[in-house]
Parts: C-alpha cells; sequence; structure tokens
C-alpha cells in the first residue's frame, strides 16, 4: 500500500489502483446463510454511491457526527469508508441523541428515533434488499443509494488529523486510524493478498481492524463473519480452506 496514505478514504483508493478485481470483503451471516464477495472495485463504488448520498441528499460534510447503529456486516463496512470519504465522524454504537445524523439496523430503530437529525434504516437483507415497509421517519437506504453517482468527490478536502471514528470510548484521527490498522495489520502477520478471516463484532476497535481496517491497511482482504458461533467447528474448517484464508480473528 501507499506510505503516504493517511485515511482510511486514502487506503481504499491506493487498494482500487493496485488491483480493483480482487476480493477485498467476503461477507457470511451464519444464521441466514447469506454470502456475499465484494471486490474492491464493487466496494468502492458502494462506498463512492454512499458517499454522494451522505453529502447531498443528507447534507453531511466534515466534522458533522454520525451514529452508525449497525452490527458487523459488510454494508457497515461501506458506511465507515463512506465516513472517511466525506469526512464525518463514525460514531460506532454512538447516542444518537447527540449525533447529527444516525444510521440504523432493523433491531435499534427505536434508539435511533432519538436523533434529531436525518435517519437512514438498512435492511440488512440479502443482497442488500430494501425493507418491506419503509420505517417511518427513516430514509430506506436500499431505496435511496442505487441511483447515487458511481463517483466521488469532497465538497471539502478532509483533513486526516480531523476526528474520524469514535468507538468504545476512544476517538481517532484519520491518520491515528491508519497508523493503528498499519500496526494491527504486521500484529496479526497480514501483508498483500492476505485472507483474514474474522468472528469479531464491530463494537469494538479490535473488532473493526480485524474486520476491515487492517485488512484494508496491509493490501489485505476480510472474510466477515457474522454469527459465527452459530457454525460448527467441522464447518469452520471448510471455511477456512474454501476461502483461503491466511489467519482468523474470533
Amino acid at each position: 500500500m501507499n506510505a503516504s496514505d493517511r485515511t482510511p478514504a486514502d487506503l481504499l483508493l491506493s487498494a482500487l489502483a493496485a488491483d480493483p478485481a480482487r476480493p477485498l470483503v467476503t461477507f457470511y451471516d451464519d444464521a441466514t446463510g447469506e454470502r456475499v464477495e465484494l471486490s474492491v472495485a464493487t466496494f468502492a463504488n458502494w462506498v463512492a454511491k454512499t458517499s454522494n448520498l451522505l453529502q447531498d441528499d443528507l447534507s453531511a460534510g466534515p466534522g458533522d457526527r454520525l451514529a452508525l447503529l449497525l452490527p458487523a456486516h459488510w454494508q457497515t463496512a461501506v458506511w465507515l469508508l463512506a465516513c472517511s470519504s466525506v469526512g464525518v465522524v463514525a460514531d460506532v454504537g454512538g447516542d444518537p441523541s447527540a449525533a447529527d445524523l444516525v444510521v440504523s439496523g432493523p433491531d435499534t430503530l427505536d434508539a435511533a428515533r432519538a436523533c434529531s437529525g436525518e435517519r437512514i434504516a438498512l435492511a440488512l437483507r440479502p443482497l442488500g434488499g430494501r425493507f418491506p415497509q419503509p420505517p417511518e421517519g427513516f430514509t430506506d437506504y436500499a431505496v435511496e443509494v442505487p441511483g447515487q453517482g458511481d463517483r466521488f468527490a469532497p465538497y471539502a478536502p478532509v483533513d486526516a488529523d480531523a476526528p474520524a471514528l469514535a468507538v468504545g470510548g476512544t476517538e481517532l484521527t484519520g491518520a491515528e486510524l491508519v497508523e493503528r490498522a498499519r500496526a494491527d495489520a504486521a500484529e496479526l502477520g497480514l501483508a498483500p493478498g492476505s485472507r483474514l478471516l474474522s468472528g469479531r463484532e464491530y463494537a469494538t476497535w479490535e473488532g473493526l481492524s480485524a474486520g476491515l481496517y487492517a485488512p484494508l491497511a496491509s493490501g489485505g482482504s476480510v472474510v466477515l463473519c457474522r454469527n459465527l458461533d452459530r457454525l460448527p467447528a467441522p464447518d469452520l474448517e471448510k471455511r477456512v480452506e474454501n476461502e483461503r484464508v491466511t489467519g482468523t480473528a474470533v
């Protein structure tokens, strides 16, 4: 990866320039049987569309705070990188009443209503499906994002030394996040082409790092597994083999 990268959005752009066709996020939900694989190019396209939604339709900008009430999921990873692209602080599991806008999954809609700003809801259905009935007071992400532009340019440059992520009582700038992700990648033994299987939740830095940032910072990829505790041990061994996993974080 490019040593001059100072934000997660920079890391994604470098990954896109290096090898857009390689896998970046392979997602499993062992409660539903869902499997989704996103190449760098496909993931970056989702990030661009989400960034345009965030910047244009939701009027979010640098310094705004977004309460991210989503589990470990490929769409959560997209939102994390979209926030970085716009300069919005992603407050993972944050207080919606203290946020400028909120992004919620189907299980946290009641809590998300405490936000007085824009509210976005994700059904988290297979293939990015929409809600059968849109939640009252929320924008359905799956309805709005497909029509967004495939290219994104921020209206204002993103400051790598400004707050970018809050999780578990820790707040990091973009530059600090990248530095920690690189250190974690080294500790996990990740290198270009590595495949890390992570069953960790996104509620902690360790979960976010293993489930997105460290693989991205190293030129590797992640096999992100939700509800991994429902998968029998023999099936996990088979997944490790089939997905060519080189390391695990469970």
